[in-house]
């Protein structure tokens, strides 16, 4: 697509788009009485978007942007993966602790798996975050494009349908992520081991065992998931983009702008993201029986209560810490970088025209 057919495509308020620095003048009521230079207009900040991206690009935005963020964020994954599991359906003081918060089981990861084992699952990490984000990042912008995100609660609404439609897509992928991030050694093994050889594996083991309905499996729990962490992303980021254009902190079009918004989001996807994490990883991870049931739970409300009930209300908040430190940087570069890149492209279109 030339340059010329991106700039004839709709014209949209993007949130994603920092507010430049022109300004209305507003006139005076009491046109026929003479009035103070001062009082004549008042210069207020108005915002002159540039046009709407073409979809697929967008999508392959989001999708580069959010692999970018995935290749730091995969260790603090791997760690968050591995005390999420730790002490499952286990009442607290009841099971030896292997990993003891962020940094100690980073350490224990790297001396006992090497530093390759800090970078388990990227391969397929990377695969869930193209498909998911590509997805999510590209529905979201067609729905602020068509003006969805201008009717109230819409932004909200199309972050969560956008979260859905990605984590539908991209489960297979999470789901070995997951067997694949859990695997370890006897020493300091939590959860069940699948023991997969690698990615190709993987899916040819759970294809082979369970059919094309398995690598969907614990679906159930990724959809409430990506649904609940997508809205709140989505929504907190563009929110607090325009807040802090606004209050006019940075220059007009600083990348500081989409940063101090990505870390207000970072926060608010932690906050209510982790008890869906903590069932997502749990129902992903557990064994099937011989039926293709699982062995532990029977979907996303039955592990909601067991787990409430085993380990009480804090045990959905297990891993929150790594969580906070995986999802808040993956937030922050992942926004931040599909904002640079959305900004570069309307740039360049801009000049050729």
């Amino acid at each position: 697509m030339t340059g010329t057919q991106l700039m004839n495509y709709p014209t949209t308020n993007s949130p994603f788009s920092s507010p430049s620095s022109n300004s209305i003048l507003l006139q005076s009521a009491a046109m026929t009485s003479p009035v103070p230079p001062f009082s004549r207009a008042t210069s207020v900040p108005s915002p002159q978007l540039p046009p709407a991206l073409w979809p697929p690009l967008d999508f392959a935005f989001g999708a580069l942007s959010c692999c970018g963020a995935c290749v730091f964020t995969n260790p603090l994954e791997v760690v968050k993966t591995r005390l999420q599991l730790q002490g499952e359906l286990r009442a607290r003081g009841s099971y030896r602790q292997h990993y003891r918060g962020v940094l100690q089981a980073l350490w224990v990861v790297g001396r006992t798996d090497g530093l390759r084992g800090l970078q388990k699952g990227l391969s397929a990490g990377l695969m869930y975050q193209g498909l998911m984000n590509g997805v999510r990042l590209g529905f979201y912008s067609y729905c602020d494009t068509v003006g969805f995100t201008a009717a109230p609660g819409g932004s909200l609404m199309s972050g969560a349908v956008a979260g859905a439609l990605g984590a539908f897509i991209a489960s297979p992928a999470y789901l070995v992520k997951t067997h694949l991030q859990a695997q370890t050694v006897e020493a300091i093994a939590v959860g069940h081991q699948h023991n997969h050889q690698g990615v190709s594996s993987a899916f040819a083991n759970i294809y082979r065992r369970e059919g094309v309905v398995g690598l969907w499996r614990g679906v159930n729990g990724a959809v409430p998931r990506v649904m609940v962490g997508s809205a709140a992303q989505l929504a907190t980021f563009s929110s607090a983009k325009e807040w802090v254009a606004r209050l006019q902190w940075y220059s007009p079009n600083s990348w500081l702008v989409a940063l101090t918004a990505a870390c207000i989001s970072g926060v608010a996807v932690t906050i209510t993201m982790t008890p869906f994490d903590v069932i997502s990883t749990r129902l992903y991870n557990q064994p099937v029986d011989e039926r293709h049931r699982g062995r532990l739970y029977l979907g996303f409300s039955d592990c909601l209560v067991k787990v409430c009930r085993t380990e009480g209300f804090l045990g959905l908040y297990k891993g929150m810490g790594p969580v906070f430190f995986r999802l808040c940087p993956h937030t922050v570069l992942s926004m931040l970088f599909w904002d640079l890149m959305r900004q570069r492209a309307f740039q360049d279109v801009q000049n050729e025209s």
